[in-house]
């Protein structure tokens, strides 16, 4: 692994918000301007996936752990090909990692995907700052100083809300693709998309004829959720989210799974309608953008919460059971239990704020979580999500035979 000094050029940089608060800190990664929402995380690790996961499309995340970077960057953690992320904000960066998987440091990494970077920034006192005022618009700006801070406002005036962008069309799948496990070592195996229509590449990666067939609508999908899904045995294939119900049903498959995402679920009440077409035909469940998705499908609303909730530590508790788990949550939306249809019922709820962190429908197999049971960071506390989906599966296939 080669490693320059990043620390040789260093460059001041500005962290701008929209309210005209503003932080003076160290440049590192791309030396480009970044506009994005501003939001923070509690990991204390996990940035990798972080980055990865195109959920934080169009976001600046703020690390509210204080030491990044130490561990580098391997290609094992990818959740998606790219960095989704608008930027990163951290206290203090690594440029020299110490971890035997690590290929790359984290400020190399940014650079090569030309994403923006500030380190030396109190964030603490930023995080303080957007759990009082809220999330908003802000910007990274390598190279830039206070002298300029009328510009780069400016700048931050003439760019587009986060809710008003259909992130979703970026991130999802052009066409359908084969989800392909390689590797069988915990951890270590990758997930590989192939077109449906590369049919002997599929075929090298096909599961037994018995596999329940499962079809993931991607709204912008981690790989530890495909991942999850082909290490049960499912036959998955990925689906565009602008996939039609027919076009959905052709596939036949014994479960639908709606993934996790970026964005307004408001913006993507057209594919909500064509969904409802199918919920009454195989077992659905939903993660997290899945889950509101879900629940405006079936005539519930959605608001925005004034901070989110964005981090591996995040109480939930099951209704029925009265059991709490630890989950890994990442998301700015949340279902308004108040104008939730009386076929739908709440089994979870945050303990942090009370919001809706799951539902199932009365007479439907349909289930959704408004949490990560993949993880990819955080706990496995949820992870017997996949279990029960699973078995749903298997048992409608069963009852196809």
């Amino acid at each position: 692994m080669t490693e320059k000094n990043f620390w040789d050029d260093e460059l001041d940089a500005m962290l701008v918000l929209e309210d005209g608060r503003y932080f003076q800190g160290k440049a590192f990664g791309a030396r480009r301007v970044h506009v994005g929402e501003l939001v923070f995380n509690t990991s204390m690790c996990g940035y990798q996936e972080i980055l990865t996961d195109p959920s934080y499309a169009g976001q600046l995340v703020t690390m509210t752990y204080p030491h990044i970077g130490n561990y580098g960057v391997n290609p094992v953690d990818l959740e998606s090909g790219k960095i989704w992320a608008s930027g990163l904000i951290v206290r203090s960066i690594t440029a020299s990692p110490s971890n035997w998987r690590a290929e790359q440091s984290l400020p190399d990494w940014l650079e090569q995907h030309d994403i923006p970077g500030i380190s030396e920034i109190d964030t603490r006192e930023l995080t303080r700052h957007i759990r009082d005022k809220g999330v908003m618009k802000a910007l990274i700006a390598p190279g830039y100083g206070p002298e300029q801070l009328d510009e780069l406002l400016g700048m931050l005036a003439d760019a587009p809300a986060y809710g008003d962008s259909d992130f979703v069309a970026e991130t999802m799948v052009s066409e359908p693709m084969r989800v392909v496990l390689r590797g069988s070592v915990e951890y270590d195996s990758r997930v590989e998309l192939v077109p449906v229509a590369d049919q002997q590449a599929v075929a090298d990666g096909q599961p037994g004829a018995d596999a329940p067939k499962v079809s993931v609508v991607d709204f912008g999908v981690k790989r530890s959720i495909l991942r999850h899904l082909a290490e049960r045995g499912c036959d998955v294939t990925l689906l565009p989210a602008s996939s039609s119900a027919e076009q959905i049903s052709t596939h036949g498959p014994d479960g639908v799974l709606l993934s996790n995402g970026p964005g307004d679920p408001a913006q993507l009440d057209a594919l909500a309608q064509e969904l409802s077409q199918i919920l009454d035909k195989q077992p659905t469940f939903a993660i997290c953008l899945g889950h509101q998705v879900l629940a405006r499908a079936a005539g519930a609303e959605t608001f925005k919460l004034p901070f989110g909730h964005r981090g591996p530590n995040q109480p939930v508790k099951e209704l029925e059971s009265g059991k709490i788990a630890m989950t890994s949550q990442n998301h700015g939306y949340a279902v308004e239990q108040e104008s939730m249809p009386e076929e739908l019922e709440v089994t979870h709820i945050n303990l942090n704020d009370h919001t809706v962190a799951g539902f199932k429908h009365r007479e439907l197999p349909v289930v959704a979580v408004q949490y990560h049971p993949e993880a990819g960071p955080g706990p496995h506390d949820a992870s017997d999500f996949f279990d029960a989906f699973y078995s749903a599966a298997v048992t409608r296939r069963a009852s196809r035979s």
